[in-house]
């Protein structure tokens, strides 16, 4: 299996894997036919899980490897894991002024209750923005191998995107569920589950192809996609698991998250 991955193209592994990190968000999203509840006991530890996963692969598959990278450029170092770093959380600040903007009367129209229909728009549009630099997270990882193949940087990649695979089945029960409970029919609430995880896919062959052509940019894109990564699960992950209140079950799921990459990784590696 590894030695059929070594022989295709950073860009092909990166939509691959994305196209997986897709698929996860749709099986959370098909909850929706089943139930209108979700278990949130379960899905708060798997977020919690894979926010810890989330962590542990933004030092160790990209900070760690854009730090090296960076070694063999004129300026020191830390300086493009430090820019990049903060451009990544910026970039989602962006993303979180732009969001209110959002007309939800032109998607949700179903939804009659004015409040349910913006808190649900905003749900929807939010977790959609915030996988963009997901995807943009796998993409640098896969297109980073153009330059430096080596079986543990794949295996790095593989277990970066594992981890946000795991982390979008709850997400995308978190769209599709409250859709489904405002009155939308349950096919459309399964459409917009799995719809927030569709920008994935392009966010990576984007992230890939440009940090194929523009090389030199490599350790600020890895960097930038740590960033975002770090801001999402503060700011989305670890509140939202913690939210119903089972704050030291979840604690305890997120870092048990963080050492099986930290083991991953360095096993591997």
């Amino acid at each position: 299996m590894m030695q059929w991955l070594t022989e295709l193209n950073p860009i092909i592994l990166a939509l691959l894997a994305t196209l997986f990190t897709w698929g996860c968000t749709a099986f959370g999203a098909a909850f929706v036919f089943s139930t209108k509840k979700a278990n949130q006991l379960v899905f708060d530890n798997m977020l919690a899980f894979a926010g810890g996963v989330m962590i542990a692969a933004s030092f160790w598959s990209l900070l760690s490897p854009a730090i090296e990278r960076a070694e063999a450029q004129s300026v020191p170092a830390y300086i493009p894991a430090a820019v990049g770093f903060l451009l990544g959380g910026l970039f989602l600040l962006l993303v979180d002024r732009i969001l209110p903007m959002i007309n939800e009367d032109l998607y949700f129209k179903e939804i009659t209750n004015r409040k349910a229909k913006h808190r649900t728009a905003m749900l929807v549009f939010s977790i959609t923005m915030h996988n963009i630099p997901e995807g943009l997270a796998v993409g640098v990882a896969f297109g980073a191998l153009a330059t430096d193949f080596t079986s543990s940087a794949l295996s790095g990649a593989i277990a970066l995107a594992l981890g946000i695979g795991i982390q979008n089945i709850p997400e995308g029960t978190a769209v599709s569920i409250p859709l489904r409970r405002e009155g939308m029919s349950t096919r459309k609430s399964f459409f917009y589950g799995q719809f927030s995880g569709m920008v994935e896919p392009i966010a990576a062959v984007i992230g890939a192809a440009t940090v194929i052509i523009i090389e030199p940019l490599l350790p600020y894109a890895l960097s930038f996609a740590a960033g975002a990564m770090i801001f999402v699960v503060a700011k989305e992950v670890i509140p939202g698991s913690q939210e119903r209140g089972s704050v030291q079950l979840t604690t305890m799921s997120l870092m048990i998250g963080f050492v099986v990459m930290m083991i991953l990784d360095v096993a591997l590696g």
